[in-house]
């Protein structure tokens, strides 16, 4: 059994309402979830999320302990690249930095020899944080002996930074839309004039064939 979890937010904008722009801006930024599941016994459950390139990903997970049984946790990417992997997973971090945009998946797979319905299903609490949200500022403001001032100033800059790389991400698949929809259209085009000319060259031979044919059976002079 496998089941996928797909968490999507759909925010609808007015763009003539800078308030509303204002008000949803932490909606759109927020990059945080946190889920709970319940995985039964011998089964497999993954999570898929799609994120962007450079971007740090952490997250924490607490597993309800089982009596004889392992939970094996594995991320991996679109290529099956092992990015985290941990056996008799119960409780514990990760972190990992992506290096393109791509789909990730995190999967919880549980493994007993008792069987299915002879033990109870583990309660799996998962929280993930990516890009801004995924960074300790504080850690960097020790090391760095940064000023509150400073660490909020360097919190901007980097939210600053991602938005700017959303813009470009979405402006970048609009034109890779734009181009798909403009080749679709000009090989449309073609196949309809190549289809009209096929029209075109049947219904003439057809014509020329009856009148031969005509003739032949002396129908016409």
């Amino acid at each position: 059994m496998e089941g996928f979890f797909d968490p999507i937010i759909t925010v609808h904008l007015l763009p003539d309402s800078p308030l509303t722009l204002l008000l949803l801006l932490p909606v759109l930024l927020e990059s945080v979830y946190s889920i709970s599941f319940f995985l039964p016994v011998n089964s497999r459950k993954c999570l898929r999320e799609e994120i962007h390139k450079d971007v740090l990903v952490t997250g924490e997970y607490d597993l309800t302990e089982q009596p004889n049984t392992k939970t094996h946790l594995k991320i991996t990417d679109s290529s099956t690249h092992t990015l985290y992997s941990k056996e008799d997973a119960t409780k514990g971090k990760f972190a990992f930095t992506t290096e393109d945009y791509d789909m990730f998946e995190v999967c919880f797979e549980s493994k007993s020899p008792l069987g299915t319905g002879r033990v109870p299903d583990q309660l799996v609490n998962l929280d993930m944080k990516h890009g801004v949200e995924a960074k300790n500022y504080e850690e960097i403001a020790k090391v760095e002996k940064l000023k509150p001032l400073e660490v909020e100033l360097r919190r901007l800059e980097d939210l600053s930074e991602s938005i700017v790389n959303d813009f470009a991400y979405m402006k970048k698949r609009e034109e890779e839309m734009r181009d798909t929809n403009e080749s679709t259209n000009t090989r449309v085009l073609y196949f309809s004039i190549f289809s009209m000319c096929c029209l075109i060259g049947l219904a003439t031979w057809q014509v020329f064939y009856l009148r031969r044919f005509f003739k032949a059976k002396k129908l016409i002079e």
